[in-house]
């Protein structure tokens, strides 16, 4: 459990054409929600590979929010479904490492739906903070990883986040 002084570091994958404008609404209308989340924009929530949230969770994430299109509303087509697929695989592979449910999450949100989308980083950053820190850079490597540790994994698989194919 936490001692009240820890701050989790959230990494959020948005897709461009929903859940990122929904943070943008959120922010652009001033909804306060915790500034725990840092957001990766992706074309499509479909084209995060299940490595991205590992290797956040290795580079020193406490939680990851997989977030895009609701069902069926996907600009991509079915690519959503693909993502709905990938998270639950994911997710039991997570569980059969031990790791909190609360860690890895996946949110629907329109572009309309900013508040939707601050209540769901509030909601996760307190389900976290509660848990306390993941820890895995200790567990995994000799020294702790940063932000620019970070940036270069995502500059290094930059092509991979690109529009899918239709």
């Amino acid at each position: 459990m936490s001692d009240g002084t820890f701050e989790p570091k959230i990494v959020g994958f948005l897709c461009n054409w929903c859940s990122y404008r929904a943070a943008d609404l959120a922010g652009s209308s001033r909804v306060k929600y915790p500034p725990n989340v840092r957001i990766i924009r992706v074309m499509c929530s479909g084209r995060v590979d299940p490595t991205f949230a590992l290797k956040a969770f290795e580079l020193g994430a406490d939680g990851v929010l997989l977030a895009g299109c609701h069902p069926g509303e996907c600009h991509y087509l079915e690519q959503n479904y693909k993502a709905m697929r990938r998270f639950s695989m994911l997710k039991h592979t997570l569980r059969a490492m031990k790791l909190e449910e609360e860690r890895f999450q996946l949110l629907w949100a329109s572009a309309a739906e900013g508040n939707r989308f601050a209540e769901h980083v509030a909601k996760m950053t307190d389900e976290i903070r509660k848990l306390g820190p993941l820890n895995w850079p200790r567990n995994w490597i000799e020294k702790g990883v940063g932000d620019k540790e970070i940036e270069k994994f995502l500059k290094e698989h930059e092509e991979a986040m690109e529009v899918p194919a239709r």
